[in-house]
């Protein structure tokens, strides 16, 4: 008997009930198990056109209107309908395109990297806000033109001039986006810098969708099952802003011809009042077809006015970091309220000097803070890092020097609710023993106790500086958005953040404050019948000196607290102190008075030159 032609009857049946198997298998899932075959005859039989939810309107504090939407017509195609013979000239007529503009369109909705959901079954985006005229005369003829329909949506309006790095604007979504979140497909919206940007999901609002059904060639019926599977869009929510729309033009008008930045906060719930980056734009140029041209504009300005250098500009706090200073000393037991330090037309010691303008000498805290008095505060730091009683080290008493600075809200992005924060630079210990191989002193660094040297900080810093004092001892977290429709603020935007200063010392810091605007460097705040508090700045550069002013008013139940940055502005008092003053005016009176009305035409009228090689 032949063993081998039996065992090869039994291969070969068992090869045929695995192919069997194998294709009752297929057909189980073919038949039951997938839908695939039913989305398919689904797709030729049912016509899905998706439904854009209206963006979020955005107001500023007061109820006025900044952001809107306008209606706007999309050009979409379904390439296996667009199998009819039409004229292709025609159609390009009828949208005011040329045949090249068209077999580019054509091309990139075909790139897979610029459109990686692109498919011939699905609607395409052909051509975005098309016109009114161009609308009209396409719908007229939309019948010649087999698979292409309108797509009804909307675009952004800014009503006014102001405010555009805090508005930010809307663009076509990009390649890098539509990967990132699959809620977007070729052609969508989203935010791209500012509010727009940092909360586009709220803004956004939720797609929905219309179902219709079509006969064998495609023709449109009318709705599936009577709309039972139609799903509406959710409009997105509306932002108010804490914004003072009056008071943001005030600042933008008082910064034209200047570089700089204006920060205004109102110190009892965080929320920015005014947020000016100059120079800027009219955001009304970033909206429409004309978006990308503007911004390629504006990207090549060498002034650059896109930069938010409110957020973004990382500048020597100069004066203004000397109220840290002498919170740190007080707390940490360094100097006490009554401790003199001597002055000799600043900081002499060891053949070292740091120059100051003249005053009375020695003073004690109050007065060296209403002078701004160079050699007390280098005295202050000179005495806490080389206090071996108390620290064991220089290190030791510069990491603990650098947490106040931290917990005052330095050396950190504060989490402001726009995109694109900077840190700024407190140094530690860490940061010296590296760039002085170990070998540096309170000597070495004293600059810092000025705010200058390896210091720097953000105009809105400054500002949640003032705030802090004003609250003597806390802040909360700086934001622009003040109430999101049907959503609460995260408590980020809610909570208090103390500092490890204590509110008696703060107190102190105040009266100096205070003292600075009756008579000081800040005493062009002394006509005011608000009370406000106020410290200079003059911090030093390369070139000129910049302009800086950081203060609050009223002194006993402060509404706002302000920064101002005005890059070669020199001295505090020249630009930093008079628009502090009539943006603290503004905003506690309503308007300015005549007499202020007059100041405030001559601050604006006032240019700087920055030389054609400023950045």
């Amino acid at each position: 008997m032949d063993y081998r032609l039996e065992y090869r009857k039994y291969i070969i049946g068992l090869v045929a009930i695995i192919i069997v198997v194998a294709y009752i298998v297929r057909l189980f899932f073919l038949q039951l198990a997938s839908d695939d075959y039913k989305k398919n005859a689904d797709s030729n039989a049912l016509l899905k056109r998706m439904e854009y939810p209206s963006r979020g309107v955005i107001t500023d504090r007061n109820g006025k209107l900044m952001v809107y939407n306008q209606p706007s017509y999309d050009i979409m195609v379904i390439e296996n309908e667009a199998t009819g013979h039409f004229d292709t000239l025609e159609l390009c007529q009828a949208l005011n395109i040329t045949r090249e503009e068209f077999k580019q369109r054509v091309a990139t909705m075909h790139d897979r990297r610029k459109n990686p959901g692109y498919s011939r079954f699905t609607p395409q985006l052909f051509m975005s806000q098309v016109s009114d005229e161009a609308f009209g005369i396409f719908q007229e003829k939309s019948f010649r033109f087999p698979g292409f329909y309108v797509q009804q949506r909307s675009i952004r309006q800014y009503e006014y001039p102001y405010a555009a790095h805090i508005l930010g604007d809307v663009a076509e979504v990009s390649p890098a986006e539509l990967e990132a979140d699959d809620y977007y497909q070729a052609g969508d919206y989203i935010g791209k810098l500012g509010v727009e940007r940092f909360y586009e999901k709220q803004l956004r609002g939720v797609k929905g969708m219309k179902i219709f059904l079509r006969d064998a060639k495609g023709r449109v019926q009318g709705s599936y099952q009577n709309g039972k599977h139609d799903r509406l869009p959710v409009p997105g929510k509306n932002l108010t802003l804490g914004i003072d729309l009056d008071l943001q033009a005030l600042g933008e008008r008082l910064l034209e011809g200047k570089i700089g930045a204006i920060v205004a906060i109102e110190p009892s719930t965080g929320e920015i009042l005014c947020m000016v980056s100059s120079p800027g734009y009219d955001p009304r140029i970033m909206i429409g077809r004309q978006r990308a041209q503007s911004q390629a504009e504006l990207g090549k300005d060498p002034w650059k006015p896109l930069l938010n250098r409110a957020i973004m500009g990382q500048y020597p706090p100069g004066s203004t970091f000397k109220t840290t200073q002498g919170l740190t000393f007080l707390n940490e037991g360094i100097i006490t309220q009554q401790t003199p330090y001597p002055c000799y037309h600043g900081f002499v010691h060891k053949g070292l000097r740091v120059g100051c303008h003249g005053h009375g000498s020695p003073l004690p805290l109050v007065p060296a803070i209403a002078t701004s008095c160079n050699g007390f505060f280098c005295w202050g730091l000179y005495y806490m890092l080389g206090n071996r009683q108390k620290y064991a080290t220089v290190q030791e008493a510069m990491n603990t020097w650098r947490d106040y600075m931290v917990s005052m809200g330095f050396g950190y992005p504060l989490g402001v609710d726009l995109a694109g924060e900077k840190r700024g630079m407190i140094p530690n210990a860490e940061y010296y023993d590296k760039n002085y191989k170990g070998s540096w002193n309170p000597l070495t660094i004293i600059s810092i106790a000025i705010g200058q040297g390896e210091v720097t900080a953000t105009p809105l810093q400054i500002a949640n500086l003032g705030a802090t004092i004003a609250n003597r001892g806390y802040f909360i977290t700086p934001h622009v958005v003040r109430e999101i429709e049907g959503e609460k603020l995260d408590t980020l935007y809610t909570n208090r953040r103390y500092t490890k200063a204590s509110r008696e010392n703060y107190d102190l810091i105040v009266k100096g404050m205070r003292s600075a605007a009756l008579g000081g460097t800040c005493k062009g705040l002394a006509h005011y019948d608000f009370t406000p508090c106020g410290k200079t700045g003059t911090a030093q550069n390369r070139g000129h000196d910049h302009s800086v002013f950081m203060g609050f008013a009223p002194m006993d139940d402060p509404k706002i607290a302000v920064s101002v940055y005005v890059e070669n502005g020199g001295w505090g008092a020249t630009y930093g102190v008079p628009i502090g003053g009539l943006i603290m005016e503004q905003y506690l009176k309503g308007e300015l008075s005549e007499a202020s009305q007059r100041r405030a035409n001559e601050i604006q009228a006032k240019r700087i030159n920055y030389g054609e090689d400023k950045r």
